[in-house]
């Protein structure tokens, strides 16, 4: 499911610390005698989302984007080899920030194909991770997406601790993993010197995760959690405090205000005393270096956040003073390496070569044909086929659940938003890669009750995706979308109702010609609405849907349901789907013909 993950490479190099030059001196030592100094390094990786070879599942080949990115863990060890044997393996440490075991056909293989609940096999994240001597990850909310039966298992693979301290078990009300852990590095010629690392997590999980977490755990502000532990590791001897949070620094949530803050480094770092630096993640976004003054000390507090799926390390440097017997830090400093500046680690590619290969195999698997080409391009700012099919199979799921309980009655309409500008269903043999490659969050199917009322205001919601353009102006499909940073998969399409999108009309007042079965839109009507459990919880804070009756909640993957329509029918034929039901128009004059 999407969390505030932005398109990699976004914000790419701001570094959001102008003006603060290298380093930021936090000078607390008095004048006089100079005090034994030292230096250490803390690398940080962050949503990682099971990228460990330089690979795109999708489409069977080495990955590439625009900007030149390489991806994965294999890379990363590069670069980690790199700063160890500069600075002394003894004087740093290795940390994740979260997002470790979704967002890949690997990591959808080890947990549904052949599970490692069910095989007891490593998880090759788990392998890849150890071998690296990774120290300590924090959990991101991607960690739940499969059920905390997975995650304990992932868990006790690992040769270091998943840290949350505001992930409290509900029965208990004590941490469910641990909060914190206390490393001593002993850089040569030096006293050791102990750093902790604090572990948050994000309280979105209890929305995006609701099904699998409701009942269980509970996910209090970052804010409030890390004024709890910081003293507490100050008090166990810890001289430097580092934060890994999978939370962005913008200060937004994108579920409103029902839960604590979603993006909250930023007001962590202004609000806990004694935080020397902050491993950002959650946000996709890349900051080499950036610094932010605690309000009550005056210090200034580092935050430095890797680029995802391993396209980037981050390189934390830390200068110790001993005063009166205590080590201060006297300045902090971060740079972001790239993953594309080595070649990938053997030791890692080896460690996950038989897993990486199945993987490749599994996803290139033919398991039907299709009729013809249906390519995603152009879903976002018009009707297409490829759209119709997910909303088919949603609708045709759930009329089969619903047959025969006292929903049964209700019209079923589906909504479903354009996740890949780059998916095609290819004319001819369809594989799993294809049909993953359309469908690339692992949501499962819903279903809820909305009048026709609801649906209108649902929709005028949706419809502020685009940007406003005036009858007769020049509409370029590139500028047309995304209005106030509106990610494409917070544009929600409706089959089974026909309605246009006026764009030239203000938000709100964008919907016309809504009908049902070829007659205006009854407002009173009920209907069943199938769509997933991100939107139902929430995610993107559409009105209706989250308060809605829940009329289904099955634990389906909807891109498995997608896999089994064409296992069962063998066939993706767009006659049996196909069909307008909305378009874009300006004063009633269709935008694209």
């Amino acid at each position: 499911m999407p969390s505030a993950a932005a398109s990699p490479g976004s914000g790419h190099g701001s570094s959001h610390g102008k003006g603060h030059g290298h380093g930021s001196s936090h000078g607390h030592g008095k004048p006089g005698k100079p005090g034994k100094t030292a230096s250490i390094t803390v690398m940080g990786t962050s949503d990682l989302h099971g990228y460990i070879e330089n690979w795109d599942y999708f489409k069977n080949t080495e990955y590439d984007d625009a900007a030149g990115n390489d991806v994965g863990l294999a890379k990363i060890s590069g670069l980690v080899n790199q700063v160890r044997a500069d600075r002394g393996v003894d004087s740093t440490l290795l940390i994740d920030a979260g997002d470790t075991i979704q967002g890949t056909s690997l990591t959808d293989y080890f947990a549904n194909v052949e599970p490692i609940t069910e095989t007891g096999e490593i998880h090759p994240m788990a392998a890849a991770m150890n071998a690296m001597n990774y120290d300590a990850a924090a959990l991101g909310n991607h960690e739940f997406n499969y059920g905390t039966e997975l995650l304990a298992k992932f868990e006790d693979q690992l040769d270091f601790p998943l840290l949350a301290a505001n992930a409290v078990d509900e029965a208990t009300g004590e941490p469910a993993f641990a909060p914190y852990i206390i490393k001593t590095v002993k850089p040569k010629g030096s006293k050791p010197i102990k750093v902790g690392i604090l572990g948050l997590t994000n309280p979105g999980i209890a929305i995006w995760d609701k099904g699998n977490v409701e009942g269980k755990l509970r996910f209090p502000g970052l804010v409030e959690t890390a004024a709890e532990y910081v003293p507490q590791m100050k008090a166990a001897g810890a001289d430097v405090v580092v934060v890994s949070a999978h939370s962005g620094t913008s200060g937004t949530s994108s579920y409103g205000d029902d839960l604590p803050l979603e993006n909250a480094a930023t007001q962590v770092a202004e609000e806990v005393p004694g935080i020397d630096a902050i491993l950002v993640g959650h946000a996709h976004q890349e900051i080499p270096e950036h610094f932010v003054t605690n309000k009550a000390t005056g210090e200034q507090v580092l935050l430095t956040e890797p680029l995802n799926w391993g396209m980037r390390l981050s390189v934390m440097d830390f200068e110790l003073t001993k005063v009166r017997g205590q080590w201060d830090v006297t300045s902090a400093s971060a740079s972001l390496l790239n993953a594309n500046t080595v070649e990938a680690d053997p030791v890692v590619s080896d460690l996950v070569r038989d897993a990486h290969q199945r993987v490749i195999d599994y996803v290139n698997t033919p398991v039907g044909t299709a009729t013809e080409t249906m390519p995603a391009a152009e879903s976002r700012y018009r009707d297409t086929a490829v759209i119709d099919f997910v909303n088919e199979v949603q609708t045709q799921a759930v009329e089969r659940a619903l047959a025969g309980t006292p929903a049964g009655d209700l019209p079923v309409l589906s909504v479903a938003a354009p996740f890949s500008r780059t998916a095609v269903i290819p004319e001819g043999p369809v594989t799993i890669r294809d049909l993953a490659g359309l469908y690339v969050f692992p949501n499962t199917l819903y279903a809820v009750e909305m009048t026709g009322a609801q649906i209108e205001e649902y929709l005028e919601y949706s419809a502020k995706y685009f940007n406003q353009t005036a009858p007769g102006a020049p509409v370029d499909p590139e500028t047309l979308t995304n209005a106030d940073g509106t990610p494409d998969y917070n544009y929600d399409m409706f089959s089974g109702i026909s309605y246009d999108i006026d764009i030239s009309a203000p938000v709100g007042e964008r919907i016309t010609n809504l009908a049902y079965d070829g007659a205006p839109l009854d407002p009173a009507q009920h209907f069943a609405v199938a769509t997933n459990n991100y939107r139902q919880s929430g995610g993107g804070n559409f009105p209706h849907i989250a308060t809605a009756p829940v009329l289904l909640n099955q634990q389906t993957e909807i891109r498995q349901l997608l896999i089994d329509y064409v296992v069962a029918n063998q066939s993706i034929d767009p006659a049996a789907f196909a069909e307008e039901s909305w378009r874009l128009v300006r004063a009633g004059v269709p935008v694209f013909g």
